[in-house]
């Protein structure tokens, strides 16, 4: 059973996972095109951020960005490299997405890179039922992003 905990991030496993992800991120992304947040980053009160577990291992972690009051944007997705290739990310996305709706969040937006290194997000968030779309908020057209939305019920 997956338990999720809300915020968290001075949880060493937790703390190290973002650390990987933020390091990783930079690395793959042009300059200018990284937009994943660090730890405080991530402790904006715009954002909430889980992370969560399998039989007290962490399996993965995400956010959810206010946008406005009805749109919100995933951040700092991220399965643990000892969950990856088990359909992992679904959970989290839908456990993000379960998370949204209870906020009254109608709307959902991610931004993710355009590279190899992204094309596993690209094809999560497709499974998924992300869109394609324009880029959103303060996003702006960049050849190395690829922007994603999905409406959600209620």
């Amino acid at each position: 059973m997956i338990k999720s905990i809300e915020g968290n991030f001075e949880n060493p496993e937790v703390n190290e996972l973002l650390i990987k992800h933020f390091i990783e991120l930079r690395a793959a992304s042009p300059e200018g095109s990284a937009h994943v947040l660090d730890i405080p980053g991530l402790k904006d009160p715009t954002i909430k951020f889980w992370s969560l577990w399998e039989n007290e291992n962490l399996m993965g972690c995400g956010a959810l960005k206010f946008l406005d009051k009805e749109h919100g944007e995933f951040k700092s997705i991220r399965v643990h490299d000892k969950f990856r290739g088990q359909n992992n990310g679904i959970k989290v996305i839908n456990h993000l997405i379960e998370e949204a709706k209870k906020l009254k969040i109608k709307r959902l937006s991610i931004e993710t890179g355009a590279g190899k290194f992204f094309l596993p997000a690209r094809k999560l968030f497709d499974r998924c039922g992300f869109k394609v779309c324009e880029p959103f908020a303060h996003y702006k057209e960049d050849i190395n992003s690829m922007y994603y939305t999905k409406l959600i019920n209620e």
